[in-house]
């Protein structure tokens, strides 16, 4: 192959790439804008403001989300800020086995650990049969806090990942300078930690802000227990419920858009402002306290109680509903059973049926996710071209827009009476949602292994005669593969317990795992919605155990 022709084949290659992302990402979410600022086939670009502001009800469900936004921040900074400093600054952190079991509560399914939390804290719960004095807790917990406490307790692993992070790289010469300068602790924390600390914490608490409003779960089934909506609950609710009402979807979805992608502008100027090098030539040493008399007690004891709530609360609640005979005569091992799951497991029952589709679902998803953003992390390389970087641009959108917005895009762009590909409501329609959706992860781990390749490894792989699909084949396939299963590995799992995109895509008497789960626990069948969970989140578990025995990444650690 000569120069002039691979010039041709990267063009058209990053042409075709650019394409597909533009219709698959972009005109999804312009559709919105469209069909928002259209209205009744006139151009009104206030049309949705004027939409939301003409109704009490809007204005309010607005407030809630931005105001719900902001509380989870606080929270979740109160969980985070202790705990990562905990991990960074005494021998605690030398526990890394706590890292992954911190990882926990962001791995459950949001309406997972909601429902777990319901069924601990309702009247007759798990915590009244033990404790019937605590039945005075419950009108307080299922209110406004209680659901700041069920989302702040799933966010929080997220924002205390990038501060123990932020604080490790700080190391403690800086502190120590101070110290040598009769700065005391307070001052020093104030003057050097907090400032050094700014541009993690603003984007983490961005990404809390724009995960919580775009969160659809715990509003769907805690928010609705004691009349809270948000935006993401009155979207579904406006093109899920008769009469369905696409202008104010719309209207509501591009003002979700829009405070998203204000707050990420927001998050640029904080970043920009309070960045520092805090990597050098000297290296860091950082100084652990030893976790020893008061301070191994409280150290412990914080990380104990965090956990207890984070897990152990919403997992005793789930594990002890799907075992029980009858719900009303209390935990007891007379009436433990597991007739719930050999009822789900049985041939031809809805649930084994829903369990199958998740997975084939999410199988067929992750493996065309895992080629096609491969193939867009290999067009964006290294973004050096106005068109790489506008690529890599649209294959990370689907990443900072909330899930629900991209779904009613989708419902626009492929149930469009102009669409020649009658794909809306059928299973594909489905596989392509959750492709759109998820495909970030494997164009980000793919261009994270793809970074680190140094081009002098193909460029020796050609002197010695290798074709251009030799050298992809024997040299850079087998470097990128460990990302792409880490992305494949990431799409299945998020696929398959997807909850939003499933109730609002999937074709009639069609059912998956989330949306089994979900129907049953509306419906009073706790029990069996609570098997499928365990079944679900088990297999989840140990299916990505395997896939990360055997990962040729794992392989190449051990050498």
């Amino acid at each position: 192959m000569n120069i002039n022709s691979l010039r041709s084949f990267k063009w058209v290659s990053g042409g075709l790439a650019l394409f597909i992302l533009t219709v698959l990402v972009l005109l999804p979410l312009l559709l919105i804008f469209w069909t928002s600022i259209y209205p009744n086939e006139q151009f009104d670009i206030a049309a949705p403001l004027r939409t939301i502001m003409s109704s009490h009800d809007l204005v309010e469900v607005l407030l809630n989300s931005i105001g719900l936004g902001v509380s989870v921040i606080l929270l979740t900074t109160l969980f985070a800020l202790p705990l990562a400093w905990i991990m960074a600054k005494t021998d605690l952190g030398h526990h890394n086995w706590l890292d992954v079991v911190l990882l926990i509560p962001f791995m459950t399914p949001p309406y997972i650990g909601s429902m777990g939390w319901m069924l601990f804290m309702q009247t007759g719960g798990y915590m009244e049969q033990f404790l019937p004095a605590s039945s005075v807790l419950t009108p307080y917990f299922f209110s406004y806090g209680g659901m700041v406490l069920i989302m702040s307790l799933h966010l929080f692993p997220f924002l205390y990942l990038l501060l123990r992070n932020a604080l490790l790289q700080i190391g403690g010469n800086l502190e120590e300078a101070a110290s040598v300068h009769g700065a005391p602790f307070f001052y020093r924390f104030k003057k050097v930690i907090i400032p050094l600390l700014l541009s993690s914490y603003g984007l983490g608490a961005l990404l809390i802000f724009v995960k919580t409003i775009a969160e659809f779960g715990t509003p769907a089934t805690f928010g609705r227990r004691i009349g809270f909506y948000v935006l993401t609950s009155e979207i579904h609710k406006y093109i899920s419920s008769w009469p369905i009402d696409f202008g104010k979807a719309t209207s509501l979805a591009s003002l979700l858009l829009g405070v998203c992608l204000v707050m990420w502008y927001i998050q640029t100027l904080i970043s920009s402002r309070f960045s520092y090098r805090l990597i050098g030539g000297k290296g860091t040493r950082t100084k652990r306290y030893k976790s020893t008399g008061i301070v191994g007690v409280l150290s412990w004891g914080y990380v104990v109680l965090l956990l207890l709530a984070s897990i152990g609360i919403p997992y005793f609640s789930i594990i002890t509903a799907s075992l029980l005979k009858l719900r009303g005569e209390g935990v007891s091992w007379s009436n433990l059973t597991l007739k719930h799951y050999a009822e789900l497991l049985s041939p031809g029952s809805q649930g084994l049926e829903a369990l199958l589709n998740s997975f084939t679902l999410a199988i067929v998803a992750s493996s065309i996710a895992v080629i096609l953003g491969t193939w867009f992390a290999l067009t964006v390389g290294k973004g050096a071209t106005f068109k790489q970087k506008i690529t890599d641009l649209f294959s990370l959108l689907p990443n900072t827009v909330p899930g629900i917005v991209i779904v009613v895009g989708l419902i626009l762009l492929w149930n469009a009476r102009w669409m020649p590909i009658p794909l809306y409501n059928t299973y594909w329609m489905v596989v392509l949602t959750y492709v759109v959706l998820f495909i970030p992860y494997t164009v980000q781990y793919v261009k994270a292994s793809y970074g680190q390749i140094d081009s002098s490894l193909m460029q020796a792989g050609q002197v010695f005669g290798g074709s251009k699909l030799y050298v992809f084949r024997r040299i850079l396939l087998p470097l990128i593969l460990p990302g792409m299963v880490a992305g494949w590995m990431m799409t299945f799992t998020i696929s398959n317990r997807e909850l939003v995109a499933s109730l609002l895509i999937l074709p009639p008497s069609m059912q998956t795992s989330a949306t089994y789960i979900f129907a049953q626990f509306e419906q009073g069948a706790v029990a069996m919605g609570m098997a499928m969970a365990v079944i679900s989140v088990g297999v989840t578990t140990i299916l990505l155990l395997v896939l990360e025995y055997l990962s040729p990444d794992r392989k190449r650690r051990q050498r």
